[in-house]
């Protein structure tokens, strides 16, 4: 069975079964459907596999009526039992490559990411997608401090697959979450645990749809090929520091060249990377 094409969604709904008690969970996201949802992932924490199982075979049902794509979050198992679209992993879930292995090619894997050296990390393991956040204190993620709407600036800036930004996000902040440079929401209690899901939908699409025509977008960095210790790789850094931190590598002891000539850590916020450019990353280790 061919899949729906999801690339270009806005608007992505996940459930959380004890923000509408008395209701069901394909109840409440079938008015979220209506209201124009536009990716459906169950996401159930708490639940045994069995719970998990006969939710998914539902929102299966409901999710081909509407023609989106259903995503499960932890359980690849069920994700192939129940033919969903595709998973969503944690930073502390199976690796993206052992998914793709299990999910084959054609299935949507998408993971969570807190700052922007997971978000490069799992562009180059293959992610289709990334969740950036939680970008506002959120129960959703108890414990976790929010990455706010500086990570979404970078990602917007940076990440060239489909990202959307998540956690805490509400009708009443999401304006500032779009002004960042999210193209791409996710809510879940602000529709879920909202007496008109559908009515919820139709606002932050409205929202979405001005951000597009009004807000000055945030321009991506034009990616430029460096060679990098010998090898060839795709970046947006515009300078050695913003490579260095791409890379993961900013609180390492290193001494960079460039084309040939050492550049001293106080100038690499100044010293601008051009396309072809030669860069050698060394590390000094401690020892005696």
């Amino acid at each position: 069975m061919s899949r729906p094409d999801w690339r270009g969604f806005r608007l992505y709904a996940i459930t959380a079964e004890n923000n509408h008690p008395g209701k069901s969970v394909v109840e409440v996201m079938e008015q979220a459907l209506i209201g124009g949802a536009e990716i459906v992932q169950l996401r159930n924490k708490t639940g045994a596999r069995e719970e998990v199982l006969e939710q998914a075979k539902a929102l299966r049902i409901l999710t081909r009526k509407y023609n989106v794509p259903f995503i499960i979050n932890d359980y690849p198992d069920i994700v192939l039992e129940t033919d969903a679209d595709g998973v969503h992993l944690g930073q502390e879930d199976m690796p993206i490559a052992d998914a793709r292995a299990l999910l084959g090619p054609d299935r949507i894997i998408g993971i969570s990411t807190h700052n922007l050296q997971q978000a490069i990390k799992a562009e180059r393991d293959g992610a289709d997608y990334i969740g950036v956040g939680p970008v506002f204190p959120t129960d959703t993620k108890p414990g976790r401090a929010a990455v706010t709407t500086s990570y979404v600036t970078e990602a917007a800036r940076h990440i060239t697959i489909p990202f959307v930004a998540i956690g805490g996000i509400t009708l009443g902040n999401v304006d500032s979450v779009l002004a960042a440079g999210a193209r791409r929401i996710c809510a879940v209690s602000a529709i879920v645990g909202d007496a008109d899901p559908a009515g919820v939908c139709r606002a932050f699409l409205e929202k979405l749809e001005a951000a597009v025509r009004e807000l000055a977008p945030v321009q991506k960095m034009e990616r430029k090929t460096l060679i990098i210790n010998g090898r060839k790789e795709r970046s947006s850094a515009g300078t050695v520091e913003e490579l260095i931190a791409q890379l993961g590598q900013q609180n390492k002891k290193l001494v960079i060249e460039l084309n040939g000539t050492i550049v001293q850590r106080a100038l690499w916020a100044e010293t601008e990377l051009q396309s072809g450019a030669s860069i050698e990353l060394v590390h000094f280790v401690g020892g005696g």
